[in-house]
C-alpha cells in the first residue's frame, strides 16, 4: 500500500524540516524525488541520503518566490504527478510590530512560492491526464495563535488556494489537499529557541511542547506519512480538505 512507484514528485523546502521527512518518505515509497530548496547544500544532502538508501532523487535548486525561476525547474522535470508545497518561513509579531517589509517577506515566500508552484505544476498536471498537490498549511489559519499576524495570514491563505484549486480542476482529475500542523520539532524550532531564549532552551522547549495536549510537538516523519497517504492512490476519492495534524490542538485545547 501507499506505493509511489512510477510518480514523479516535486517537495519543494526539501533541504530540511518536513520538505526533508516528506522527500526521504516518498522516495522510500519508489516515487522519483526532486528536492527543490534554496538551500544548495542542505538540498544536496537530502538527495545523497535518498540515493545512500537506494532510492531515485534529483536536487532541484530553486527560489519558490521568483516566477521564472519556478517555470524553468518545473519545466526541466517534463512530467510531474505529484506536487508537495512545503517550503516556507515563519516571523513573530503582531499586526502593529510587524513591518512592510517582514510582512511582505512572508507573503511573497508563503503564499506568493505556492501560487508560483501551482501555476507552473497545474498545465503540467493537465497535459499529463491529472495529479496531486499537497499544501502545507497549519493550524494557524484556522485559529488564533499570539504573535504570528503574517504568518496566520499567509496560511489562512493557503488554505483558501487549497480549496479554490481542488474546486476548479476536479474535472482535470487533480486532487488537492492541505494538512494544518501544530508544532514540529525541526531545525528551525531549535534555532528559534537558541536566539530567543538562550539559556532557557529546554525549558522553554518543553512549555511550547505542552500547548499540544498530548504533551508534545510531533516529529517530521509523522507528518510526513500523512502527506503519503493523500498523496497515494488510496487517497483517490480525497479532494478539498484540509487535515489537521496536531496532537489535539484545535479541539482539545479549551
Amino acid at each position: 500500500m501507499f506505493s509511489l512507484e512510477n510518480k514523479t514528485a516535486i517537495v519543494t523546502g526539501a533541504g530540511s524540516g518536513i520538505g526533508r521527512a516528506v522527500a526521504l518518505t516518498f522516495a522510500a515509497a519508489k516515487a522519483t524525488v526532486y528536492a527543490a530548496d534554496l538551500n544548495t547544500e542542505n538540498t544536496e544532502k537530502t538527495v545523497h541520503e535518498i540515493k545512500a538508501g537506494g532510492g531515485k532523487a534529483f536536487p532541484m535548486i530553486c527560489d519558490v518566490s521568483n516566477q521564472e525561476e519556478v517555470i524553468t525547474a518545473f519545466q526541466a522535470v517534463g512530467e510531474i504527478d505529484i506536487l508537495v508545497n512545503s517550503a516556507g518561513i515563519s516571523h513573530i509579531g503582531k499586526a502593529d510590530t510587524t513591518s512592510s517589509a517582514d510582512f511582505e517577506r512572508v507573503f511573497r515566500v508563503n503564499v506568493q512560492g505556492v501560487y508560483n508552484c501551482l501555476y507552473a505544476a497545474v498545465p503540467m498536471m493537465k497535459a499529463r491526464g491529472g495529479g496531486v498537490i499537497l499544501n502545507m498549511a497549519s493550524i494557524a489559519a484556522v485559529i488564533g495563535l499570539p504573535d504570528r499576524f503574517a504568518y496566520s495570514m499567509s496560511k489562512g491563505a493557503v488554505y483558501a488556494m487549497t480549496m479554490s484549486v481542488a474546486k476548479d480542476y476536479i474535472h482535470d482529475n487533480i486532487r488537492c489537499n492541505s494538512i494544518s500542523p501544530a508544532r514540529v520539532h525541526t531545525p528551525f524550532v531549535d534555532g528559534f529557541l537558541a536566539k530567543n531564549y538562550p539559556g532557557q532552551e529546554q525549558e522553554m522547549f518543553e512549555k511550547l511542547s505542552k500547548t499540544q495536549p498530548i504533551g508534545r510537538m510531533a516529529t517530521p516523519d509523522e507528518i510526513s506519512k500523512l502527506i503519503l497517504y493523500l498523496c497515494s492512490d488510496e487517497a483517490s476519492f480525497i479532494t478539498g480538505n484540509d487535515y489537521p495534524i496536531d496532537g489535539g490542538f484545535i479541539k482539545l485545547n479549551n
